[in-house]
């Protein structure tokens, strides 16, 4: 369920517990927030992904590209080990997030989770208030004081561009929001844990034209305090949004670089003839 993959038994971790102290296993690309290093991921083993290494830098917007069941999506869900929940999983080689292994066996998965925060693409807000739904995180790891949560609100709703449209119903079940209204809920509950890093998997798949250019617009917004990595079918969407893309297929990592170079200048053929239509 969301709920555990999120805070799994957190009641039962210290404080200290959940935050990520940099480990003696430090990565190669100091600068770097999140590095996979030679990094294979095995579905029963079959290998899903092939030797990736990537380093993503603090405070950009990183977009993964390219044709369905290339591997973006489960790249991505093991950043945070997402992909934990599923049987038969292996992996070999490395990701660091700032500096130490997201294998680390001393590291709590929900301290994990907590500075990386996710985002799906279908918006999944609990059947509970708006306030109830930000807060929710917050109140699982044990804060009760009225007024640290009431900031929470405000702060994480007003991140999202959600406080105008929702504050004199902030009581009023979340269900009742727009789809679009819903997605940046989600967003805004991700980001009251104050992570450092926000997963976005295809985000605006199910939305329409102007809800998608708001979350646009709040992707843009966020990279100023947050790491985001985005995975979209939509090369609009990559083109407009990121500072960085990675264009992937049949598990591998074909080319990354800046944005702007990767669509009007890419080094690979197959990336070309990618982002020009030419493959699908």
């Amino acid at each position: 369920m969301l709920i555990d993959y999120l805070f799994g038994d957190m009641n039962q971790e210290t404080k200290a517990e959940n935050m990520i102290d940099p480990g003696t296993d430090q990565s190669v690309n100091a600068t770097a927030i999140i590095e996979f290093i030679n990094y294979s991921f095995y579905y029963s083993g079959k290998k899903a992904l092939h030797n990736i290494n990537m380093a993503i830098l603090p405070r950009e917007v990183t977009a993964l590209i390219g044709p369905s069941g290339c591997g973006k999506s489960t790249l991505l869900r093991s950043i945070n080990r997402m992909n934990d929940t599923i049987d038969g999983i292996s992996h070999t080689g490395d990701i660091f997030v700032a500096g130490r292994s997201v294998f680390d066996p001393k590291l709590p998965l929900t301290a994990l989770r907590r500075r990386v925060g996710m985002v799906f693409q279908k918006s999944n807000p609990f059947p509970k208030s708006i306030y109830e739904n930000v807060v929710f995180g917050l109140r699982v790891a044990g804060e009760k004081r009225r007024s640290v949560l009431d900031e929470t609100v405000e702060k994480s709703l007003r991140a999202t561009a959600l406080w105008d449209e929702v504050k004199d119903r902030i009581h009023d079940s979340a269900l009742k929001l727009s789809g679009g209204q819903q997605q940046r809920l989600c967003i805004a509950r991700a980001i009251a844990l104050r992570p450092d890093i926000l997963l976005m998997d295809e985000p605006c798949a199910a939305l329409d034209p102007i809800s998608t250019m708001k979350i646009e617009e709040l992707i843009t917004e966020l990279k100023k305090n947050y790491t985001i990595v985005i995975v979209t079918h939509n090369l609009q969407q990559a083109a407009r949004c990121s500072d960085k893309t990675g264009f992937m297929y049949l598990g591998e990592l074909i080319e990354f670089g800046k944005t702007e170079e990767i669509f009007t200048s890419p080094v690979h053929p197959k990336t070309q003839a990618y982002i020009t239509g030419k493959m699908g």
